[in-house]
């Protein structure tokens, strides 16, 4: 249980004595993007990990539509009366599930800061049993990042090999970097063998160069390689206890200052 009395630097030590969850805002480009974005969440959880899903995205393009689900409720519901964070965990085969969000997204900078606390305790408690933290979000939301994509300190992308894959992929790069992004990961899915996979990369990387200038990161075909380990990767020396709990502090801070005052993900 939480004790609601928990200050917050209390409960981040409590919550990350244990090596703590990999968080990372996730955008899928293509035809069929919840779909592309849960075959994601399934490779990753089929490296042994425990994948919950926060969902940003409503309507058809979220991930209970595409499964048959209700919308849910929202973590914002935390704030009603007798409403606990496990009530609001829908279940998602092979996944610990998937948690509404878009409604608290939009409040959080909104709360004062008790109620912003609250907030903030219920994701502690639905973060404890997880390894990966995935936001999904909608590619056309990319221009003004929510406070949970500013907060998270890993962006990837999903490019479906196609052209519509392609234009999207170009299109959500674009608005991160308007919004602040450093650096975004990209992983392909759909294409024909590993060729052209590294060519589609190859060319989106070099548009991304040219017109962008923000820097892509390599993290391989969504069907054939480990994207937990990429995703890891980068933190296995440095600190990813700091990392993730800067997750929680940046979305405690979220209400004092816009988002776009500091660069997205930033580990400051």
């Amino acid at each position: 249980m939480i004790d609601p009395h928990e200050d917050q630097a209390a409960g981040l030590r409590r919550l990350f004595r244990r090596a703590p969850p990999v968080v990372v805002a996730l955008y899928a480009a293509g035809r069929n993007p919840g779909q592309i974005a849960l075959q994601a969440a399934h490779r990753v959880a089929g490296h042994r990990e425990r994948v919950l899903m926060l969902d940003e995205v409503r309507g058809e393009r979220s991930l209970a539509h595409l499964v048959g689900e209700q919308p849910g409720g929202d973590l914002l519901s935390v704030l009603g009366a007798g409403v606990q964070p496990r009530d609001l965990v829908q279940p998602l085969p092979g996944l610990l599930g998937r948690v509404p969000v878009a409604a608290a997204a939009l409040a959080l900078p909104l709360l004062d800061s008790e109620r912003r606390e609250v907030l903030l305790q219920a994701l502690r408690a639905l973060m404890r049993p997880a390894s990966f933290i995935l936001v999904h979000s909608d590619c056309e939301a990319a221009e003004d990042p929510s406070p949970f994509i500013f907060a998270a300190p890993r962006r990837l992308v999903l490019a479906e090999a196609s052209h519509r894959g392609a234009t999207e992929a170009y299109q959500v790069i674009k608005r991160l970097a308007a919004a602040g992004a450093g650096s975004i990961h990209v992983a392909v899915t759909g294409a024909r063998g590993r060729a052209d996979a590294k060519a589609f990369f190859t060319s989106l990387d070099g548009l991304v160069a040219r017109h962008v200038g923000l820097p892509l990161a390599w993290l391989g075909e969504v069907e054939r390689d480990d994207l937990a380990g990429g995703l890891s990767a980068e933190f296995t020396e440095a600190s990813p206890r700091d990392a993730e709990a800067a997750f929680l502090r940046r979305l405690a801070s979220c209400g004092l200052r816009r988002p776009r005052a500091a660069a997205l993900g930033s580990r400051t």
